[in-house]
């Protein structure tokens, strides 16, 4: 069985690129348009690493991952935020929540599988 990785994004193009790059290196991919969505999704079901964005409408990355880290199920889950933000400032707040990693858009999928491969083995 393969390693499940939730995708969260609110761009369609931006999950349908991660979902392929994911799905092709071997993974199984879930898909949520926001947090609040990613939480309905995940419903206490344990995923082996999420990748979310941190702008999105709803529920904004850094509050699903300080949800995900009070929640049981995926509490120790890798997380790596995948954002057009960079300020070091936005950085340190998602490291604070409990973000594992952080990968600026746009990025080429070689390295997302790279980052992945880290926490999921």
């Amino acid at each position: 069985m393969g390693k499940t990785v939730l995708i969260v994004d609110d761009s369609a193009s931006m999950r349908q690129l991660v979902s392929f790059a994911l799905k092709d290196a071997g993974y199984d991919v879930i898909t949520a348009v926001d947090g609040k969505d990613a939480l309905e999704k995940l419903g206490g079901t344990k995923v082996d690493m999420i990748v979310t964005d941190l702008n999105m409408p709803n529920m904004d990355g850094i509050t699903l991952i300080k949800n995900i880290r009070s929640s049981t199920a995926n509490k120790f889950t890798p997380v790596v935020m995948l954002t057009t933000e960079s300020q070091d400032s936005k950085k340190q707040e998602g490291r604070t929540a409990g973000a594992s990693g952080w990968m600026v858009k746009p990025f080429k999928p070689e390295e997302l599988i790279q980052v992945i491969k880290k926490f999921v083995r």
